[in-house]
């Protein structure tokens, strides 16, 4: 049995790099599509956004206030405006990514200790660029208020640290934890590749079983696994599995580390979930192809199967907010539980046994699956033998 099952691997070794719809996509497209994605990203950080000042007020102060401003990492004034009209066709022509209204007499109110209300406009349609602009405004404008007071305070001779005390009475430190910089690169290029990894691993396994019978190589197959599902799905899978792990070389060997994007020191731990996920998509692909064997058919289901995936893992937004039927759609999805499991050990950077939940799912789609298509593709096989007794 050994001996077929080695037999099997080089011959769909071969088949891999002959067949056109399997070297393309698990050999050419890969390296492609995972540079692309690093490319893309090249800027990492969202970096001088433009923004519009609005200035009613026209006092040094507000001069100040923008020169500050202007020193941020996110925020770079390039227009001023009169009113919220300019203000909003600047938005809505992409001109700007947000705006800043100082109202009138804010220096004079400041220094009086009066409310006042300064506006940040955001294009919230841009979420993260948006958040940037308001975090950097927010801090900025919160500190020199409170410095104009302190200043005020002191020189009507209140002690400095009761002054700041009185103009501080809470003090807030934040850490933004594993992507403080919001690292686009960082954060998206690693979840892109893996999910483009998924969907190119399933759309070529659909085609394993059927994709034979079209070829007219099925009753080859036949013969070389000595009538066996099992050895044959065997075979094919560790072929399969090889070349996943070829494109793991390349993801986390050269283009991350080209685009000097990655966490090294979680290689190991990443390398063994995703070979688990290898083998539920590997086995999820090998079922789809033994159901049908129409091919057409196969590969629409495939496509329709992974295309949703990156938006129904959680990967940018929470599944807990999701509707109750897309949280069951996304459980049907190896890559969700990937996904969670890909933030302990990569981004994270945890121990193997803080994502054993995590493997324990994806390693009921590999109990699930590789059973089914043995049972189906030895139905097939058997009656092969039966048209040629």
């Amino acid at each position: 049995m050994m001996k077929a099952i080695i037999q099997i691997t080089i011959r769909e070794w071969k088949r891999i790099l002959t067949l056109p719809v399997h070297y393309l996509v698990l050999l050419v497209m890969p390296a492609l599509l995972f540079a692309f994605y690093a490319y893309i990203y090249q800027a990492r950080n969202a970096r001088d956004l433009p923004v519009a000042i609005w200035d009613d007020d026209r006092s040094v102060l507000s001069r100040q206030f923008a020169f500050m401003l202007e020193q941020t990492e996110s925020i770079h004034i390039t227009r001023q405006v009169d009113n919220q009209t300019e203000l909003e066709t600047l938005i809505r022509r992409g001109e700007v990514a947000g705006a800043i209204h100082f109202p009138a007499r804010m220096e004079r109110n400041i220094k009086s200790r009066h409310p006042v209300y300064i506006t940040v406009y955001t294009n919230a349609a841009a979420i993260v660029t948006a958040k940037l602009i308001y975090k950097d405004a927010a801090q900025v404008l919160m500190t020199a208020g409170s410095g104009v007071i302190l200043q005020k305070l002191v020189k009507l001779g209140m002690p400095k640290d009761k002054a700041m005390t009185l103009v501080q009475p809470l003090k807030l430190t934040s850490y933004q934890l594993y992507n403080p910089t919001f690292n686009y690169q960082q954060y998206l290029v690693p979840g892109l590749i893996f999910v483009a990894l998924q969907m190119m691993i399933i759309m070529v396994t659909v085609l394993l079983l059927n994709y034979e019978r079209k070829t007219n190589t099925l009753e080859e197959l036949h013969q070389v696994a000595k009538g066996s599902a099992f050895v044959a799905i065997t075979g094919k899978t560790l072929a399969h599995l090889v070349v996943g792990w070829v494109n793991f070389i390349l993801v986390t060997g050269i283009v991350l580390p080209l685009f000097e994007v990655g966490h090294p020191a979680a290689t190991g731990t990443l390398f063994v979930v995703f070979t688990l996920l290898v083998l539920a998509c590997i086995g999820i692909g090998i079922l789809v192809s033994a159901i049908f064997k129409d091919v057409m058919v196969a590969c629409d289901l495939g496509l329709f199967y992974t295309s949703p995936a990156f938006v129904f893992s959680g990967f940018t937004f929470p599944r807990w907010a999701m509707p109750w039927y897309d949280q069951y759609y996304a459980a049907i999805m190896p890559f969700t539980f990937f996904l969670d499991a890909f933030f302990k050990v990569y981004f994270m950077e945890l121990p193997l046994r803080y994502a054993y939940t995590e493997m324990g799912y994806i390693l009921i789609f590999i109990v699930v699956t590789y059973p089914l298509a043995i049972i189906l593709f030895q139905r097939q096989l058997n009656k092969l033998e039966v048209q040629h007794a």
